[in-house]
């Protein structure tokens, strides 16, 4: 889970937003340990601090990205980099965003069990004109991966046409929105 950024364009600390009784960082840490997934990991940059002491959930192992000034990728090479430096015997892993609340479980059992079938292959969310995330990374892609720079995440590595990539469509186009900026904020919320 990425949630190291500044929301610099929300103009508050994003991942803290109130939203169904909860935060938007609280609701997509609850889908995701509500899903097939075995362990949930946290990439926190930003007001690192102060969202450690809001969160109730406990279950979630967060991870420090000292370098987050330096963009989405940077979130993903430290997240990539803890789980190799801990020695976790993962299979693959699941990339997700902290500011898409409407990513639940059962989206997300859907790309584990397609990545089940195809364990081989890249497994990324469908967005019509693009490929994005959530989307999951056979271990054999972690060393790309950990290559990655600036502040497009892995949308380059996932748009490679070189690379042969499963793609799911959500049968709603909603669940993959993210929330950037205040107007998504109260779009969402009206829903």
């Amino acid at each position: 889970m990425l949630a190291a950024g500044e929301a610099s364009r929300m103009g508050s600390i994003k991942q803290l937003l109130p939203y169904n009784n909860s935060t938007l960082l609280e609701i997509t840490i609850q889908n995701a340990l509500a899903s097939k997934a075995r362990k949930v990991y946290c990439v926190l940059g930003a007001n690192s601090e102060a969202i450690k002491s809001q969160l109730k959930n406990s279950r979630a192992t967060f991870i420090n990205n000292p370098n987050w000034k330096d963009g989405l990728s940077s979130s993903i090479v430290t997240g990539v980099s803890y789980l190799e430096s801990i020695k976790e015997k993962t299979k693959a892993i699941l990339i997700m965003l902290s500011d898409q609340p409407n990513v639940d479980s059962d989206y997300i059992d859907a790309l584990i069990n397609l990545y089940s079938k195809n364990q081989d292959k890249v497994i990324a969310s469908d967005y019509g004109d693009k490929k994005g995330v959530p989307a999951i990374f056979p271990k054999l892609f972690n060393k790309q991966l950990m290559r990655l720079k600036g502040d497009k995440g892995a949308k380059d590595f996932l748009n490679n046409k070189e690379i042969n990539i499963i793609t799911l469509a959500s049968k709603n186009r909603g669940v993959l929105k993210d929330i950037d900026t205040l107007e998504d904020y109260n779009k969402l919320l009206d829903k």
